[in-house]
């Protein structure tokens, strides 16, 4: 890398490294029922994306941006 600041992010030279340490280690990996690793002493969580309400039957927010959140909690949880 040259003495100039980057414009943007390098991502084709520092993924490759990281997401084959994060494969090797399974560290996405979350047990379910089922698998040895599975332990049903742990506590249940639920965690709800979306309140559902009686004016917008069928209406949807169709955007990733609105499960964002739930989705790193959720991933955070079941990682634990």
């Amino acid at each position: 890398m040259s003495s100039e600041r980057r414009k943007s992010y390098p991502f084709d030279q520092l993924e490759p490294k990281w997401q084959a340490i994060w494969e090797e280690r399974q560290l996405f990996h979350a047990p379910n029922p089922g698998e040895k690793v599975f332990d049903p002493a742990k506590p249940k969580f639920y965690i709800l994306d979306m309140f559902p309400y009686p004016s917008g039957a069928g209406l949807h927010v169709g955007h990733p941006e609105g499960y964002t959140a739930t989705d790193i909690v959720t991933r955070y949880k079941r990682m634990r």
